[in-house]
């Protein structure tokens, strides 16, 4: 082992700006790909955040009420609500069903608004009695408001989720643009990685061929490459999680949490992700090594 560490230090000297430049473009590739991957952790806690919250509220007709399935000036009857309300008891996908009527509707409305002049724009009458359904399954909602949607005494289906899938589709578009960027550096990293220690095995080509005719196993020859480029991969990774680490202490525990509350990832993702940085790491190096020695293993 102390020839393959000796060989290894000696050919990152010798291609000390190469070596820099694989270490820098594995940093940043592995703490982008590392960010790609919190980022996914975070909004799997998002969703399940927000999605086990997420109630389906079924608004019925008034007197003002302009929807197709309103009789213009009367308000839903009460053969329409027990229509509904058997509907809803009877669907699958729904766990529970509250009936708010408008007195409660406005008391809510007035604890909210209570130190605001919208306050005094609106009296119970001008409120709307609904249904408010509790799901079994918060992602598992299209068969609920397909079925009341359309009914009579029902003015509007108003569910969150038409807003939220609709964040969650751009927080994942980022994720996976986060992810993409990293992928092709990651793929210019494991190319430096090669073409370094090409070089390296280019410029001892003497020296190999000396060592396979004297009968040098491949492994012996290879495995002083080998190091070197793990040592320049791994270095790389521990920089990568370093600044994750940082992130995470920063960004999410000093300032998210604290300003903002809620779930947030925590040192046990970055750890898991860490992990993954590491595995990575060891595979881009080790297979452009592989490759870039091939033909110098021969006689």
């Amino acid at each position: 082992m102390r020839h393959v560490f000796r060989e290894a230090l000696s050919g990152i000297r010798r291609n000390g700006s190469m070596t820099v430049a694989v270490i820098i473009t594995m940093w940043v590739s592995l703490t982008l790909f590392g960010v790609g991957l919190l980022a996914a952790e975070q909004v799997e806690l998002t969703k399940g955040r927000w999605y086990d919250k997420i109630e389906i509220s079924v608004f019925l007709c008034v007197k003002t009420s302009k929807a197709s399935n309103c009789e213009q000036g009367s308000e839903a009857t009460q053969a329409q609500k027990d229509e509904i309300r058997t509907t809803l008891e009877n669907n699958p996908e729904v766990d529970q069903v509250y009936y708010e009527t408008k007195a409660e509707a406005y008391e809510d409305f007035r604890a909210y608004y209570a130190n605001s002049p919208v306050l005094a724009t609106l009296t119970e009458a001008d409120m709307q009695d609904s249904f408010r359904v509790k799901l079994i399954n918060p992602e598992q909602y299209q068969g609920v408001v397909s079925a009341v949607t359309h009914m009579k005494g029902v003015e509007t289906v108003q569910d969150l989720h038409t807003y939220l899938d609709s964040i969650f589709a751009w927080l994942n578009m980022a994720r996976w643009a986060t992810i993409g960027a990293s992928a092709v550096l990651l793929i210019a990293a494991a190319l430096q990685i090669g073409n370094t220690i090409r070089m390296a095995a280019f410029n001892r080509r003497r020296e190999l061929g000396i060592m396979r005719l004297v009968g040098a196993s491949n492994w012996y020859i290879l495995l002083p490459f080998l190091m070197e480029a793990l040592i320049s991969a791994i270095m790389g990774a521990l920089l990568a999680c370093g600044t994750l680490v940082a992130l995470e202490e920063s960004i999410i525990r000093g300032k998210a949490r604290v300003e903002i509350g809620g779930d947030w990832i925590d040192l046990s993702h970055v750890q898991s992700a860490s992990l993954i940085l590491g595995l990575v790491a060891v595979v881009l190096s080790v297979i452009p090594t592989l490759v870039a020695t091939r033909r110098f293993l021969r006689v």
